[in-house]
């Protein structure tokens, strides 16, 4: 089940990126090696930060240049794919390889560039309460990751040979798939060529000033999501959750949307622990049959790009029969309009950061 999931997540992200076919193409290559540090998110990883790791990170790009309208107006993006090599010099983390898409977001002059890349990660050396016990950062073999680079980009230098270098950022985790899930994140100096595969050849950018604007009503969402996931407690079981949403939204233009709207939630990891520390902590006053739902309330935004958008949501539990983490959660994570009313979405739940659960959804906009 664990397996199918991330391969779900994989071949969503490659399905997000994918173009038409017609529009100008060009590709170039990168790769960058980098060496940093793991920072100290979290005590319980203390006795894991040993040493700097270190690999490398390549990349293929394909450049826009205003085919679609999406593209002007976040100032022609790159699409791709990457591949992250990270060896965490550390026996008791192991090794990771990630292949990942990823948007290039470009400034001043398209000298500054912005990298985001979501995908899924291999460790080689996951917790194992008999062999790697001491590993309580990765439950999982398979690991979802987010990397983030912010370089001084030039391309075409010399006949397609560029040049880039700045900071990166790697996140893995399983997003409490399975205990343990303390997750790393890497701060890391990188630096690297590009290579444009067209020789240097630049195109033309396409510019349209007469865009009609978007207005809209406002407009009733529902939502049901799922998944699978455990508690803290290792070796507690993976349960599935339901999470059943109502929501309005306002478009503000054609970029954002604002939403209001309410979550109940049918956690079944929360029943196991409810009955495991009614049992082992008394002291903590939990009875066995305490009430695991949860509703909450919830006000968020929508980014539109093109067919698929980034949603980021903060909402507050006000029925909470049994305490955990807090009332306090936000959600992020992406949608793909499959219509003009259904869509699907990928997201993650959490609170503050420490995660919760990642969310497979289906929905409607009414």
């Amino acid at each position: 089940m664990k397996l199918r999931l991330f391969l779900l997540c994989c071949l969503w992200t490659a399905f997000c990126i994918s173009q038409d076919r017609k529009e100008t193409k060009r590709y170039t290559l990168d790769v960058s090696q980098y060496y940093g540090s793991v920072l100290l998110h979290n005590n319980y990883i203390s006795h894991l930060i040993t040493s700097h790791p270190g690999g490398l990170i390549a990349g293929f790009n394909r450049k826009n240049y205003g085919d679609k309208e999406w593209h002007q107006i976040f100032n022609y993006p790159d699409t791709g794919v990457s591949f992250v090599y990270q060896n965490m010099n550390n026996s008791t983390l192991g090794e990771n390889f990630g292949l990942y898409a990823h948007y290039n977001f470009y400034f001043l002059n398209r000298n500054l560039q912005f990298r985001l890349g979501q995908g899924v990660a291999y460790n080689t050396h996951p917790f194992d309460k008999h062999k790697n016990f001491r590993n309580n950062a990765y439950g999982t073999h398979l690991l979802s990751s987010t990397y983030i680079m912010l370089n001084y980009h030039k391309e075409n230098i010399f006949e397609g040979l560029g040049f880039k270098a700045g900071l990166s950022v790697i996140h893995y985790s399983n997003a409490n798939v399975r205990a343990p899930n303390t997750s790393t994140n890497t701060l890391a100096l990188n630096v690297g060529l590009t290579y444009d595969l067209d020789g240097g050849v630049e195109k033309e950018y396409l510019r349209t000033t007469d865009r009609a604007k978007v207005t809209e009503p406002v407009k009733l969402n529902l939502a049901f999501r799922t998944g699978i996931n455990e508690s803290d407690v290792v070796g507690s079981g993976q349960y599935a959750f339901y999470v059943f949403s109502a929501y309005a939204d306002k478009r503000l233009g054609r970029l954002s949307a604002i939403q209001l709207g309410t979550d109940v939630y049918f956690s079944n990891f929360l029943k196991e622990l409810i009955r495991y520390q009614s049992v082992a902590f008394p002291e903590y006053g939990v009875q066995p049959d305490d009430d695991f739902k949860r509703v909450g309330i919830f006000l968020g935004h929508e980014l539109f790009v093109n067919k698929m958008s980034v949603i980021s949501q903060v909402g507050y539990y006000v029925y909470y029969p049994f305490d955990f983490e807090g009332r306090v959660y936000n959600r992020m994570g992406l949608k793909r309009y499959f219509s003009d009313k259904i869509y699907g979405a990928i997201t993650l739940k959490s609170h503050g950061a420490k995660a919760e659960a990642v969310e497979f959804g289906i929905g409607i906009r009414l």
